[in-house]
């Protein structure tokens, strides 16, 4: 997907919400486990994977009006083995099908030396199973990024500054020139790529630090988690971080998927997600989109 048909899409639909997939199987309604094994023969045995793939539909269905990307996270199929991973193919081959204009991150925080980068581009970026974009750690510098951007339509979602407590540890500090960390990261990747391939993550509980981001990046697309249950504020993002072209894509995870645990979750994922729609439908107003 271009920039764009993003940029479009979220004109057309109102919202700039991403929905992340990231199906702990200990939160899995038990709902959905039960439907599984009763489909199973006497010969099979139940796997989380099964659950997976089920609540991923559910929840799918029910919040594609309200959203333009969906961001599966890898760790949640990994940790499964061979059968999480083909949970994750199967959701992606899911929305392939059925949802084929909505945006779609490889949430993978990959990144290493140029070769295995290489393999890793070719993983989410190649076959049947590809997506438009995947996040990528910048630590190893310049040779561990750009393998991800020789493909078409695709893009790197480059960390930047996080939500979690930790990005403190190091993005926040200041070098001798009194540059913090998370700038020269900013600063250093646009000679690598533009605009229309790459774009940045930076929590939501960043606050007021958006606008010091925007001055380096104006234009560039923000994948903003943290809003709802890490605490981030979407308004406050919207006022320090939208543009002319909205240049957001704010992601909730577990405020949408796991807001309830009964037989009503996908209803109430569906409630959640418009709610969310709404406000971000009055930002987009207020900001003249």
């Amino acid at each position: 997907m271009t920039r764009q048909e993003l940029i479009e899409q979220i004109r057309t639909k109102r919202t700039f919400l991403c929905v992340g997939l990231d199906p702990d199987p200990k939160k899995i309604p038990a709902c959905i486990k039960q439907a599984c094994r009763e489909e199973l023969d006497d010969d099979e045995e139940y796997d989380d994977s099964l659950a997976i793939m089920a609540f991923n539909q559910a929840i799918i269905d029910a919040t594609a009006p309200y959203c333009v990307a969906y961001k599966p996270n890898l760790a949640f199929y990994e940790s499964l083995g061979s059968m999480g991973v083909a949970a994750y193919e199967e959701t992606v081959e899911y929305l392939h099908e059925h949802y084929p204009t909505h945006f779609i991150i490889a949430d993978a925080k990959r990144g290493d030396i140029g070769n295995t980068s290489a393999m890793y581009a070719r993983t989410f970026f190649e076959g049947d199973t590809q997506v438009d974009a995947v996040t990528v750690a910048p630590y190893m510098g310049e040779d561990s990024v750009t393998p991800f951007l020789g493909y078409d339509g695709k893009w790197v979602v480059l960390l930047a500054l996080t939500s979690n407590k930790g990005s403190h540890d190091f993005q926040l500090t200041v070098d001798t020139e009194g540059r913090r960390l998370f700038e020269k990261v900013l600063l250093t990747s646009q000679q690598w790529a533009s605009k229309d391939n790459m774009m940045y993550v930076v929590g939501a509980t960043q606050g007021s630090i958006f606008a010091d981001i925007r001055k380096i990046v104006p234009e560039h697309f923000l994948l903003v988690p943290g809003v709802g249950a890490q605490g981030g504020s979407l308004q406050e993002v919207c006022k320090y971080g939208i543009t002319k072209d909205c240049g957001l894509l704010v992601n909730s995870s577990r405020g949408i998927i796991f807001a309830s645990s009964g037989e009503d979750f996908a209803e109430v994922a569906a409630e959640k997600a418009r709610e969310l729609q709404q406000e971000m439908d009055l930002e987009l107003s207020k900001a003249g989109i």
